[in-house]
């Protein structure tokens, strides 16, 4: 994936966000970053502590009940926050595309993440976009995203 000088990159998931700006060239990317977040976000046993909601069924003839009780699911608050925080991240590129900020943005982000963000990109985020990587590299140490990204 070629991502020119001055072109920036997104490396994503739904709990840390690396923004980069590359210093090299489009063959030897140089990354540096621009702005690093992450959210705490514990595993949903964690984070709920109600017990799901439950319905009863009420059809039936004559006035007698031949349904049964319901369980709705659980609340999965662990991918909610991820959500939110893809959203999050969608709207700080929009921010910045606005703000004529980047010229070229590469987008890096496991396939979940990635199909949240683009639910909310902006047209201008859109237009500056030069290509998206479906993997996990948040984890990565910059030299390997580098290389991993020249070689995409």
């Amino acid at each position: 994936m070629q991502i020119p000088n001055n072109g920036y990159v997104l490396v994503a998931d739904g709990r840390k966000m690396l923004f980069f700006r590359n210093e090299g060239d489009e063959a030897y990317p140089n990354l540096q970053v621009v702005t690093a977040t992450e959210q705490k976000n514990p595993k949903t046993a964690d984070q709920g502590t109600d017990e799901p909601g439950t319905t009863f069924s009420s059809s039936g003839t004559m006035g007698y009940r031949t349904g049964g009780r319901s369980a709705y699911s659980d609340t999965d608050f662990h991918t909610l926050e991820e959500t939110r925080f893809a959203e999050d991240a969608a709207a700080m590129l929009k921010e910045r595309a606005l703000a004529n900020a980047f010229e070229s943005l590469l987008i890096v982000a496991p396939p979940s993440t990635l199909g949240d963000l683009r639910k909310h990109y902006h047209k201008e985020v859109e237009r500056r976009l030069v290509g998206e990587i479906a993997k996990d590299l948040t984890n990565h140490p910059v030299d390997q995203i580098e290389r991993i990204i020249s070689e995409a």
